[in-house]
């Protein structure tokens, strides 16, 4: 042969010319590191600690109990009819997914830098790992709130009201997990040039959560607030939940749809921003 045969090469690292390129087949190839980051996360946010996975339960356990202290017995804020320990732990389940998504993909690109400035591979599997092994929390904390939706329907004569909607229960995950995956990666994004972003996530959170049906029902709000909720995409989610396994509340469809498209706008910006961040952020790390 007059020349030689050219080598194939199994990965070619190079500028992206593409204005919007994911790699989601660079995604799929490194599956294995993907779970690999999923049992990382999992694993090492209890590490050395006595009580280990019971975190889970507990963390949820001591915010409900002071929620219905604070909010139920002092300042008499209605629980629609329902138990408030059902009630606050309904809403703290949902929301506690959304919390945990955007607070920790908003730190990709710093917490992650020692890894990225050292090895390839794809970026994106790191937020995407913490949002499934979030997902592994949530199924922990949702099985602790149907252990107490046993006890007050079987000793509290509870009467319980599980509808259809249950269903649904996959599509409000979904609207969660992209919303909180679409605007993590976004402030990750941001705090490679500006780390005021860093503080400031924490604090944009707390906030959304009052403005959010995790404490009242949206019923209760008087007409001058109205717009926290109608305009707030995760208020549809967190009103479905307990409508599915309560059957009070409110269950809008217009209002899932809402939160659907907020959430699919708010991952396709946040790919699209940690796509373009990703080529040269560790020259401003």
């Amino acid at each position: 042969m007059s020349k030689e045969k050219e080598k194939e090469w199994d990965l070619v690292i190079g500028a992206k010319p593409k204005f919007f390129d994911l790699n989601l087949k660079s995604l799929w190839r490194y599956r294995d590191l993907l779970f690999l980051f999923v049992k990382r996360d999992f694993v090492a946010q209890f590490k050395q600690t006595i009580l280990g996975p019971l975190w889970y339960i507990i963390q949820p356990l001591l915010t409900t109990f002071i929620y219905i202290i604070i909010f139920s017995k002092v300042a008499k804020i209605p629980t629609s009819g329902l138990p408030p320990l059902l009630f606050y732990l309904s809403g703290l389940v949902v929301w506690n997914f959304f919390a945990a998504c955007i607070n920790k993909t908003s730190s990709t690109f710093v917490s992650n830098a020692h890894i990225f400035g050292k090895v390839y591979f794809p970026r994106l599997s790191v937020p995407l790992s913490i949002v499934i092994s979030n997902l592994v929390t949530f199924g922990i904390q949702f099985v602790l709130f149907l252990c107490f939706l046993f006890y007050f329907v079987v000793f509290r004569s509870f009467d319980l009201n599980i509808n259809s909607s249950v269903l649904l229960l996959p599509w409000l995950l979904l609207i969660m997990a992209a919303l909180g995956l679409g605007l993590g990666i976004i402030v990750s994004s941001l705090t490679t040039k500006y780390r005021d972003f860093t503080h400031l996530v924490g604090f944009g959170v707390q906030l959304l959560m009052y403005a959010s049906p995790v404490i009242y029902a949206s019923s209760i709000l008087p007409p001058q607030f109205s717009f926290l909720v109608k305009y707030n995409p995760l208020a549809p989610v967190i009103e479905a939940f307990r409508f599915a396994f309560f059957g009070q509340g409110m269950l809008s469809y217009t209002g899932l749809v809402y939160s659907t498209v907020v959430a699919f706008a708010a991952l396709v910006i946040g790919a699209w921003n940690f796509s373009r961040v990703e080529k040269d952020f560790m020259d401003t790390v």
